[in-house]
């Protein structure tokens, strides 16, 4: 997607067509500043080998709920990027390492991953938590046409859509919390990056999914 002087590029975290994509746009659209889908505490996370970690600290800071959320997320990223051979971010990595490269601005525009964690815990209800516990079940123990997913490749934006849709009726305020809150913060940050630098060529590599509504938030505060 393009506006202005901004290209947006969706990725998906674990799929190898996402490191081609960052590698290719990047070659063919010249940026003068990447604007990434990170905080300052996540990029360091990418980097680091071993980390450190009170578990007590996290959950003081961010609360149980996001504490147990963050980790099983996690979880579940490691294992399905083992399955394609892909870490977790690696998009991310290869961005911010090209950008050294070739000495680029680099721009982390996503909100605190603390503010995130800690907002989940406070605003995912016990409606939305029975609600998953029960789709859980359900998908266990009920058959359901399987939809084939290419977890090497960015999901179809159909797909996409169809997904963000029932998670957005089903969770509202996991959707809110983690999307939509989310994506506002993103959108003032990248604004304001804009008027602050019109004349400069900027790519905004972010989560696909995302890139339709962040859109339509940036260009309103422009």
């Amino acid at each position: 997607m393009n506006y202005k002087n901004l290209t947006i590029l969706g990725t998906s975290h674990i799929a190898r067509q996402s490191l081609e994509q960052v590698k290719n746009t990047i070659e063919s659209k010249k940026p003068d500043i990447l604007a990434l889908e990170l905080d300052k505490k996540r990029l360091i996370a990418l980097f680091s080998k071993k980390q450190r970690r009170s578990f007590y600290a996290d959950i003081k800071a961010i609360g149980l709920q996001g504490f147990l959320f963050n980790l099983i997320g996690a979880f579940v990223e490691k294992k399905l990027g083992k399955m394609v051979g892909v870490k977790p971010g690696s998009e991310m990595k290869l961005a911010y390492r090209i950008a050294q490269e070739k000495k680029l601005r680099v721009a982390l525009i996503d909100q605190k991953i603390e503010i995130t964690l800690r907002n989940f815990s406070r605003e995912f209800t016990w409606k939305e938590k029975s609600r998953f516990m029960f789709d859980i079940v359900k998908g266990i123990f009920v058959r359901r046409p399987r939809i084939k997913i290419d977890l090497t490749k960015v999901p179809e934006k159909k797909l996409i859509e169809q997904m963000i849709g029932h998670v957005k009726e089903r969770y509202p305020n996991f959707y809110k919390v983690l999307v939509e809150d989310r994506n506002k913060v993103m959108a003032n940050n990248l604004a304001a990056l804009m008027k602050m630098f019109p004349e400069k060529q900027i790519l905004a590599i972010i989560g696909a999914g995302h890139e339709k509504e962040f859109l339509q938030l940036v260009k309103q505060k422009i």
